[in-house]
C-alpha cells in the first residue's frame, strides 16, 4: 500500500488520522499473519500552497518578491524551506504509530518522481493523449495560475451575499441579477433586456442569444443589436441551449469568459474577446476608461455608465452558484489560455469499465455511481500551472520567425537534446541551428500524485512487474477529491503500465464534529490529532485560531464556538485511544461524527485493560510457567466459558479484517476485554485464586487471555499492546517474537476447539440471573449485605444449567450462598421475589437485612418522584422533533420501575405482618 501523500506544507488533521489508523491496522494485521507487507510513505510537493508560503516568508523576512529572484534562486529557497519545515508530517505519522517502510520514503519532487513525471508526459504526448491548445481554463487571479476542477468550490448563494476577496479592500456583492437593455439597431425604441450576474464581462459580449421557439423574439431573428457600452453591432442569434423561461429568455454571449458561452460561440462561429487579464484587471479591449481597473471596481463603473445612458433596467436577488478557488478564496475567472491538456475520454472509459467489470472494486459499493458519473462527464485535463515550484513541463518552443496566424511549433523530450532531435525532424533543419525555449510552466501537482503508486516503486526505471504491489489502497475521502485522485491514478496507471494500480479501494467517510458539521477553521471545530493525543489547554487552542488566516468576524465566531465545545481544553487521550475510536466507526457507512468525549471514554477502556493486566500478572506470580495454547484444557465451566468467548473474539476480529470493516474488530475486542474478561471472568475467578493451594487451571487461562487478547488488540492499539505483552513470561521451549507486531495473529481456526456455543447459551441465563439479583439489591438498597438466594424452576430439567455456576453466580451478584429450591416447593415467606422467565423465579433473603419501616418510607418517596415524572410525561405535549417511539419507551420504563417498587412494598409489608417459616430459609 501507499499512503495518500499529504501536502508537505501542512500538518495532519483528524481525517488524515483516520486514514492512518485504518491503513496501519490492516498493515499490522497482515504483517502478524506472516504476509510480506510494503507500506510506502511519502508527501506531496503541493505546488500552489508551498510556493505561496515561501513567497510570504520572503516578503515578511526580506521584503523580496518572487520575480525579483531568478527561478533557480527561488527554487533554492523552496528546497531550504522544505528541508527545514517539511518534516512535520513524518513526525506526526510516527506519533500516530504508523508502521511505514521509512527507508522507502518518497517525495513527489525527488529524482525518482521527476523521472516518472517526465516519462509519463513524453509517453502520453507520443500516444496522442497530450496536446497544447488555447481553451478556457479555471483561472485564479490571486494565484495567477490555472487550477484543477477539483480545486474549484462551487458555492451556492441563496441571493444577495457579500464576500471578502483577496486584493479587494471592501466586500463584493454577488447573488444579484442585473438587467441591461440592448437597443435594436435601427429601432431606438425597441430593446432586448438581458439579465447578468457578471456585468464586468459586458465588454466581452459578442452576441445575444434567444431560443428559436420563443415567440417574444421571433420578429427580431437575424437582427442586429447595439452593445450598451461599446456601441458596436451584435447579432441576435438563436440557440436551443437558451432556457426561455429563465429571466427574460435572452442571454448575453461571452465566449472568452464562460464555458457554456464558449460552446455556443463555437457553434455560431463567434470570435471571443478576452476582456479580463490574468491579474483580474480589465484589458485594453475594454477601452481606456476601463483598462487596468480591477474587475469588481470596473463592475461598479460599468453599472454607473449604464444608468447614465438609461440602459439599466433593474436589480434583483438571484440564487446562483459562484465558483471559488479553494486555494485562495478568490472568485474563479474563466480565461482563454494556451495550455497543455490530457485527453481523458478514452482513458476514462477504461477506468469506468474496470469498475463495471469488477476488475476494480470500490468499497462501499455506493461510490460506484459517483465513479461512473464522473467518468461519463469527464473533460480534458488542463495540466499547465503558472508556477515555479513543481515539475517543469518537458516541452520546448522552437523559436523561429513565423507568418501571421501560423501556429507555434512545440516539441517534447525527456531532455533538451531529445527535444532538439524531435525539432530537427519536424522542421527539416539541423538541430544545432535551432533555438529552443522551454515552457516555463509546471505540471499540475495532481499529475505527479497520480503517478505516486508507480514512481514510489521505481517506475519507469524498475522493470519488475508492478503486480506485486499489494492490491489494496486505502484513501482519504473528501467526496469529489477522492474520486479525482483515484481516477487520475487509474487512468494514467492503466495507460502507462498496462495494468490497474490496485484491484480494491476502500473509501472511508468524512470526519465531522459531534453536531454533524464539516470541520472548518471558520467554525472553530477543527481537531488536530496531536491535541487529542497529548491534550491541550483552551488558551493554546485560542492562540492557534488567532495565528490562522481568519478575518475578524470569522475569528470571533470560531473562538466562541471553540470555547463552547472545549471549555476546559482537550484532555490527554493518547494515541491508542484515538486510533481505536476512529476505527470503531463504520468505515463503510456515512460520515463519521467524532467527539473528544468519545476518545476520552476509550482512554478509560485502555486504563481498564492496563489494570486487568496488572491483576493477571499478580495472579500468575513469579514462578508461573505458561502452557502452549493448544495444550490448554479448561478445568471448570467458567474457564471453558471465557476461552469460548476468546475464540469468538478471534473469529469476529478475523471477519472484520477480511471484510475491511474495522468497527466489527473494535466491537469484538471491547466486548471481550471489558464485558467478558473484566466484568465477568476476573470477578468470578477472584475467590478461586484465593484458594490454597491455587488450582492450576485459572492462571493458565488468565495467561492465554492476556497473551491472545493483546495480540488481537495489537493492530489497533500498538503502544499499549506492546508495553503489556513484553511483560508476559515466555513460553518454555520457543523463542519469543521480538515484538508483538511480528508475533502471530490468533486465527479463528486455531482456537475453534475452544468454542462451546451451548455452554455460552447456558451461561447467558446465569448472567440474566445476575442482573435480576443486582436489581433486587439496588431496590432494597442492600449495599454491604450478602443475602442468601434461591432459584426455583417449575420445569424439573431447567435448574440443571445453574448447578455448575452457583459459586460464580453468588460472586457476580454480590450475594451469599446460592441454592436451588425444588420444583413445587413453597416459596420462602418474606423473601424478595423476581421472575427470571415464565418458569424460573429467584428469591432473595430480606429478613434481618433490611428495616421494613425505613425502607417503606424510602420506597414511598421514590415512588412519588417516579409517578410525578410519569404524570408529567403523559400530560406534556410532545416537543417538536421528538419521536413517538422515544416517548413510549420512556413511558414503559417508568411504568416498569413503578411496578418493581410496588412489588418491593408488598414484600416489605409481608415481613412486617408475619415472620418467615424457619424451614423455608434453609439452603
Amino acid at each position: 500500500m501507499c499512503i495518500p501523500p499529504p501536502n508537505v506544507t501542512g500538518s495532519l488533521h483528524i481525517g488524515h488520522a483516520l486514514t492512518v489508523a485504518i491503513q496501519d491496522a490492516l498493515v499490522r494485521w497482515h504483517r502478524m499473519r506472516g504476509d510480506q507487507v510494503l507500506w510506502v510513505p511519502g508527501s506531496d510537493h503541493a505546488g500552489i500552497a508551498t510556493q505561496a508560503i515561501v513567497e510570504k516568508q520572503l516578503w515578511k523576512e526580506r521584503g523580496v518578491r518572487r520575480h525579483e529572484l531568478s527561478r533557480e534562486d527561488f527554487l533554492r529557497e523552496v528546497w531550504q524551506w522544505k528541508e527545514a519545515k517539511g518534516g512535520e508530517i513524518c513526525e506526526q505519522l510516527r506519533a500516530l504509530g504508523a508502521s511505514l517502510d521509512w527507508d522507502r520514503e518518497c517525495f513527489t519532487m525527488d529524482a525518482g518522481s521527476s523521472a516518472a513525471v517526465t516519462e509519463a508526459f513524453v509517453r502520453l504526448y507520443k500516444a496522442g493523449l497530450l496536446y497544447r491548445n488555447r481553451q478556457l481554463v479555471n483561472w485564479s487571479c490571486a494565484l495567477r495560475s490555472a487550477i484543477s476542477d477539483i480545486e474549484v468550490e462551487n458555492r451556492l448563494l441563496p441571493g444577495h451575499t457579500e464576500l471578502r476577496l483577496p486584493g479587494c479592500p471592501t466586500p463584493v456583492s454577488f447573488g444579484l441579477l442585473f438587467s441591461v437593455a440592448f437597443p435594436v439597431d435601427g429601432e431606438p425604441d425597441t430593446e432586448v433586456v438581458v439579465g447578468t450576474t457578471r456585468p464586468e464581462t459586458l465588454p466581452g459580449d459578442v452576441a445575444v442569444a434567444v431560443h428559436p421557439d420563443d415567440s417574444r423574439y421571433t420578429h427580431l431573428h437575424g437582427r442586429q443589436l447595439r452593445h450598451p457600452l461599446m456601441g458596436q453591432p451584435l447579432p441576435l442569434i438563436t440557440d436551443y441551449a437558451v432556457q426561455p423561461h429563465v429571466g427574460t429568455g435572452a442571454v448575453k454571449v461571452t465566449p472568452a469568459h464562460s464555458p457554456a458561452d464558449a460552446e455556443m460561440g463555437a457553434r455560431h462561429g463567434l470570435s471571443p474577446l478576452n476582456v479580463i487579464a490574468e491579474d483580474g484587471t480589465m484589458t485594453s479591449l475594454c477601452g481606456d476608461w476601463l483598462q487596468g481597473l480591477q474587475r469588481f471596481v470596473a463592475r461598479e463603473k460599468i453599472m454607473s455608465v449604464l444608468s447614465e445612458r438609461g440602459l439599466f433596467r433593474g436589480l434583483q436577488n438571484h440564487p446562483m452558484v459562484l465558483p471559488i478557488c479553494s486555494r485562495s478564496g478568490d472568485v474563479i475567472e474563466y480565461l482563454l489560455k494556451s495550455q497543455w491538456f490530457v485527453r481523458c475520454r478514452e482513458m476514462g472509459a477504461r477506468a469506468a469499465q474496470a469498475v463495471e467489470s469488477g476488475a476494480l472494486e470500490l468499497s462501499p459499493s455506493f461510490h460506484q455511481k459517483s465513479w461512473q458519473h464522473w467518468f461519463a462527464h469527464i473533460g480534458d485535463w488542463c495540466v499547465s500551472r503558472q508556477l515555479w515550484w513543481g515539475h517543469q513541463i518537458p516541452a520546448y518552443l522552437v523559436v523561429e520567425d513565423r507568418a501571421q496566424g501560423e501556429e507555434d511549433c512545440w516539441v517534447v523530450g525527456r531532455s533538451e537534446a531529445e527535444a532538439r532531435e524531435a525539432a530537427a525532424e519536424l522542421t527539416g533543419r539541423p538541430g544545432e541551428e535551432l533555438a529552443l525555449k522551454r515552457d516555463p510552466d509546471v505540471l499540475d501537482t495532481w499529475f505527479s500524485s497520480a503517478l505516486f503508486p508507480f514512481s514510489a516503486l521505481g517506475w519507469p526505471q524498475e522493470t519488475a512487474d508492478l503486480a506485486h504491489f499489494y492490491p489494496l489502497s486505502l484513501l482519504e475521502t473528501g467526496s469529489d477529491l477522492l474520486l479525482f485522485w483515484v481516477g487520475r491514478m487509474v487512468m494514467l496507471g492503466t495507460q502507462l503500465t498496462g495494468q490497474l494500480p490496485f484491484s480494491k479501494v476502500l473509501l472511508h467517510p468524512m470526519v465531522r464534529d459531534r453536531q454533524g458539521r464539516k470541520m472548518s477553521k471558520s467554525l472553530g471545530n477543527v481537531l488536530d490529532p496531536r491535541d487529542i493525543i497529548s491534550g491541550v489547554e483552551m488558551q493554546v487552542l485560542q492562540e492557534k485560531l488567532r495565528s490562522g488566516n481568519l478575518d475578524p468576524a470569522e475569528l470571533a465566531i470560531a473562538a466562541a464556538a471553540q470555547k463552547k465545545d472545549f471549555p476546559h481544553g482537550i484532555p490527554e487521550c493518547g494515541t491508542d485511544a484515538l486510533r481505536f475510536t476512529l476505527c470503531s466507526h463504520g468505515v463503510q457507512g456515512g460520515d463519521l461524527r467524532l467527539s473528544v468525549s468519545e476518545v476520552q471514554s476509550c482512554r478509560h477502556f485502555c486504563n481498564k485493560i492496563w489494570n486487568a493486566f496488572r491483576f493477571i500478572l499478580n495472579a500468575l506470580g513469579e514462578k508461573f510457567v505458561p502452557q502452549a495454547a493448544e495444550e490448554l484444557s479448561p478445568s471448570s465451566p467458567m474457564d471453558a466459558w471465557i476461552l469460548s468467548r476468546l475464540a469468538l473474539a478471534a473469529r469476529e476480529c478475523e471477519r472484520g479484517f477480511l471484510n475491511r470493516e474495522l468497527s466489527l474488530v473494535t466491537h469484538a475486542l471491547h466486548h471481550f476485554w471489558l464485558r467478558n474478561l473484566c466484568d465477568v471472568y476476573l470477578e468470578a475467578v477472584k475467590p478461586v485464586l484465593r484458594h490454597s493451594p491455587c488450582p492450576l487451571g485459572p492462571p493458565q487461562v488468565l495467561f492465554s487471555c492476556a497473551d491472545l487478547g493483546l495480540r488481537l488488540l495489537a493492530p489497533l492499539m500498538p503502544f499499549l499492546a506492546e508495553e503489556l505483552w513484553q511483560r508476559l513470561p515466555p513460553r518454555p521451549g520457543c523463542t519469543p517474537a521480538p515484538s508483538i507486531s511480528v508475533a502471530p495473529y490468533p486465527s479463528a481456526r486455531s482456537l475453534e476447539h475452544w468454542r462451546q456455543l451451548e455452554l455460552e447459551q447456558l451461561f447467558s441465563r446465569v448472567q440474566e440471573a445476575v442482573q435480576v439479583l443486582r436489581a433486587l439489591r439496588a431496590t432494597y438498597q442492600l449495599t454491604k449485605a450478602r443475602p442468601r438466594v434461591l432459584l426455583q424452576s417449575s420445569e424439573p430439567g431447567e435448574q440443571g444449567p445453574f448447578e455448575n455456576f452457583l459459586e460464580p453466580l453468588a460472586t457476580l451478584a454480590h450475594c451469599g450462598a446460592v441454592g436451588l429450591l425444588p420444583p413445587g416447593a413453597a416459596a420462602p415467606s418474606g423473601w424478595a421475589q423476581a421472575s427470571l422467565s415464565d418458569t424460573v423465579q429467584v428469591y432473595m433473603e430480606l429478613q434481618g437485612l433490611v428495616d421494613p419501616q425505613i425502607q417503606l418510607s424510602l420506597l414511598a418517596a421514590r415512588r412519588h418522584k417516579l409517578q410525578k415524572q410519569l404524570d408529567g410525561l403523559i400530560t406534556r405535549t410532545p416537543s417538536e422533533g421528538e419521536a413517538e417511539t422515544q416517548r413510549q419507551q420512556k413511558l414503559s420504563s417508568l411504568q416498569l420501575e413503578l411496578s418493581k417498587l410496588d412489588k418491593a412494598v408488598s414484600h416489605l409489608r409481608q415481613l412486617m405482618d408475619k415472620p418467615p417459616t424457619p424451614g423455608s430459609l434453609e439452603l
